[in-house]
């Protein structure tokens, strides 16, 4: 599996609520603070985007998708708005999930909201920016626009089996996303050295046998790098050090099966690279703040 299959493996999103808003004239709809991120993709018109904290709001039209990555309340306006509604007097009364705004027919989009599962959310919300924004998206992946077409159906027909479909093309387009802002060069942290195919060898590596132990000379030789140049080059892309993203993932693995098994401390330290039972509960508490045994009661409550 490549490593973004396992991170988002790892989150686990748990619930993908879909939604679509169908507004006509002048609008401005407020959203409060929300878990997780935020999907959304504009079949019809143009509407602003401003995200709570943001300094610059976001034009948004027709093909583009963009996510909204903190949490924060937000707001969809036109260009001449009125005074903006809250949200639920709308969303309470959709119908087959669809908002209606001011009678629809000028904008339409589709949304939907992915909350994650455990402590792991951190590894990918910390690469995005607060707004994630892919212009044209639907003309540069044929598989997003053929999900987007696929969902509005959904939504619309409200056919058996319609919630459980929506949730699966919901995540085929939030990792279509995802694989266009890889595309753009804009993005940083572990989601940049993925959009780097030097580094995106050696963090496969990790990824696929992370028990291993890895040097930085066996690293870069994957990489095609000098060790200098690949220390410093993931360094400045991933914001950590090979070994240390190495020891940093290695305990999202084993939180994961701390919280998912009955397996032992040792059994676990030893499936991510460690001898004993000692070590493996040193690097823990060392990464985590708390032991192997202390995050298990915390996470099992």
């Amino acid at each position: 599996m490549d490593p973004l299959s396992e991170v988002l493996s790892l989150l686990r999103p748990r619930t993908a609520i879909s939604a679509g808003l169908d507004a006509g004239g002048e609008w401005a709809i407020q959203f409060p603070a929300h878990e997780g991120i935020k999907f959304n993709t504009v079949m019809r018109g143009s509407c602003w985007v401003s995200v709570a904290g943001e300094a610059e709001r976001l034009r948004i039209e027709a093909g583009d998708c963009f996510l909204l990555t903190r949490g924060l309340p937000f707001l969809f306006a036109t260009d001449n708005p009125p005074p903006p509604i809250d949200s639920a007097t709308i969303y309470d009364y959709a119908v087959d999930g669809i908002a209606t705004c001011n009678g629809g027919g000028d904008f339409f989009l589709i949304g939907g909201r992915f909350a994650f599962e455990g402590d792991h959310a951190g590894l990918l919300f910390g690469a995005l920016p607060a707004i994630v924004h892919i212009r044209d998206a639907t003309n540069q992946a044929a598989v997003l626009r053929w999900a987007l077409e696929q969902l509005a159906l959904e939504l619309k027909q409200g056919s058996p089996g319609g919630a459980l479909m929506a949730d699966h093309l919901a995540q085929i387009m939030l990792l279509q996303v995802l694989r266009l802002w890889l595309a753009s060069g804009k993005q940083s942290g572990w989601l940049g050295a993925l959009a780097d195919h030097r580094l995106t060898r050696a963090l496969g590596a990790m990824h696929a046998e992370p028990q291993r132990r890895w040097t930085l000379v066996e690293l870069a030789g994957l990489a095609g790098m000098s060790r200098t140049t690949f220390a410093e080059r993931f360094r400045d892309v991933v914001g950590q050090t090979p070994l240390d993203y190495l020891a940093s993932w290695r305990m999202r693995l084993a939180a994961d099966r701390l919280h998912r098994s009955a397996d032992s401390v040792a059994a676990i330290g030893f499936s991510v690279g460690y001898e004993s039972e000692a070590a493996f509960s040193t690097a823990f508490r060392r990464v985590t703040g708390r032991t192997p045994m202390q995050y298990r009661r915390t996470v099992s409550l």
